[in-house]
């Protein structure tokens, strides 16, 4: 996915400048984990985890998965979606495209059925 100069680029250079999102994106990196996990580990609050995780979903930067507990109570975890982001500047203009994880595994899959002539 990239943005070049679009509104969307403007919106994840400014979540990125927040130091909750980034912290959350670093934690959520290490594996899925709840919002409270995340309140704890980003020393910040729920309403704050919230928050940020609802911009970086926006953004496609985090995911959240449902799970169902042994007792039968369901949970939501975020995951970081974010596998590489590269900031360009040209011509007097940034420019920053991101490589999710959903979209490095639709380039393996296209890469091995390139690689054995499916089509």
């Amino acid at each position: 996915m990239q943005h070049g100069g679009s509104p969307r680029s403007s919106e994840v250079f400014q979540i990125l400048a927040d130091d909750y999102a980034r912290e959350i994106l670093v934690a959520a990196d290490q594996g899925p984990m709840t919002a409270k996990a995340l309140s704890e580990e980003c020393d910040a609050s729920l309403t704050t985890i919230y928050r940020r995780v609802s911009t970086l979903q926006d953004l496609e930067l985090v995911e959240e998965r449902h799970t169902v507990d042994s007792d039968g109570s369901h949970r939501s975890e975020f995951v970081t979606a974010l596998e590489g982001l590269h900031v360009d500047l040209t011509d007097g203009k940034l420019s920053v495209t991101l490589e999710t994880r959903d979209e490095l595994a639709d380039n393996f899959t296209a890469l091995w059925d390139d690689l054995r002539g499916d089509d």
